[in-house]
C-alpha cells in the first residue's frame, strides 16, 4: 500500500488528535496537523488522500465567537463533494453534520460524559470501518451538543439511549464520531478539570484515574483496528470505494 497523506485539523488545543494520530501514522498515513485558525482553503484538499476534523469546546456553530469554523465547514463540505474520506470526531462530527444539511442542538438530557457504550445499528454490518466492530464498542464521551437531524445522504451506524445519532456516514466515505477514540486518562481528567459541570454529570468512578487507563486499553483493541481500515480506505481509489465491507487488501 503506498503512503497516503492526511490532513489533520485541530479545532481546539485541548483536543488533539492524540493516539488516533499515532494509530494512522503507524498504520502508512503521513498527517499533516494544523490548529485553528489556520485552516486551509478547501483547494488544498487536492494534496490529500483524506481529511480529520478533531474536537473541540465550542459550537458547530459559533461563528460570532470563532469565525473559522465556517472555514471547517467549508474544507468538510468540499472533502464530501470530491468523495475524499472523512473522520470527524466529536465537535468534527457536528461540523460535518452542519456542513451537508444536518442540524445540530444541545443534548436535551444533559451532557453526556463517562467511559459508555454505543450500539451499532444494522446498518453498519457491511460498513467498510463498522462492519467489524463488536456490537457494543467502548467510546469515551464528553459532549454537550449533538447531531438532532442527520444529513439527508446520511446512514445511522452507531446510537446510544442519550444521543440516537452517535456515528454516521454521509455519502460512501464521510465517517462522523460523536463520541472519543483518540483520548488518553490525561486528557480526559485536563477536561473533568476544566468542565466540572459537565464531568459531573458522569457515573461515580468513571473519571477515576485507574478505571480510565483499565478502559483505555480497552478502546485501543476496539479502535486501533478501525484507524487502519481507515488508512486502507483513504489508499483505495475513488471508483473501488462502494459503501460496503469490501476493500482491497493492503
Amino acid at each position: 500500500m503506498e503512503r497516503v497523506r492526511m490532513l489533520v485539523v485541530e479545532p481546539s488545543a485541548i483536543a488533539p488528535a492524540g493516539r488516533l494520530g499515532e494509530w494512522l501514522a503507524a498504520a502508512g498515513a503521513e498527517l499533516d496537523v494544523v490548529r485553528a485558525p489556520e485552516i486551509p482553503a478547501p483547494s488544498a484538499l487536492d494534496e490529500y488522500d483524506a481529511l480529520v476534523v478533531m474536537g473541540g469546546g465550542m459550537g458547530a456553530l459559533d461563528d460570532l465567537e470563532h469565525p473559522w469554523l465556517a472555514d471547517v465547514r467549508a474544507l468538510l463540505s468540499a472533502a464530501v463533494s470530491r468523495q475524499l474520506p472523512v473522520l470527524a470526531i466529536c465537535l468534527g462530527a457536528q461540523l460535518l453534520a452542519a456542513a451537508t444539511g444536518g442540524r445540530v442542538a444541545p443534548v436535551k438530557k444533559g451532557p453526556e460524559v463517562g467511559t459508555l457504550l454505543v450500539a451499532k445499528r444494522d446498518t453498519a454490518a457491511e460498513d467498510p470501518l463498522f462492519g467489524a466492530l463488536p456490537l457494543t464498542p467502548d467510546v469515551l464521551q464528553f459532549h454537550n451538543d449533538e447531531v438532532v437531524r442527520l444529513p439527508p445522504s446520511a446512514q445511522l451506524l452507531a446510537s446510544s439511549p442519550a444521543c440516537e445519532n452517535q456515528a454516521f456516514r454521509v455519502g460512501i466515505c464521510a465517517y462522523a464520531l460523536q463520541f472519543h477514540v483518540e483520548t488518553t486518562p490525561a486528557t480526559v481528567l485536563d477536561w473533568a478539570e476544566s468542565m466540572p459541570e459537565a464531568a459531573s454529570t458522569a457515573r461515580p468512578g468513571q473519571l477515576d484515574f485507574e478505571h480510565l487507563e483499565r478502559f483505555h486499553e480497552e478502546l485501543a483493541e476496539t479502535w486501533e483496528p478501525l484507524a487502519e481500515r481507515f488508512v486502507r480506505l483513504a489508499a483505495t481509489p475513488v471508483e473501488q470505494r462502494t459503501g460496503t465491507r469490501a476493500l482491497p487488501m493492503a
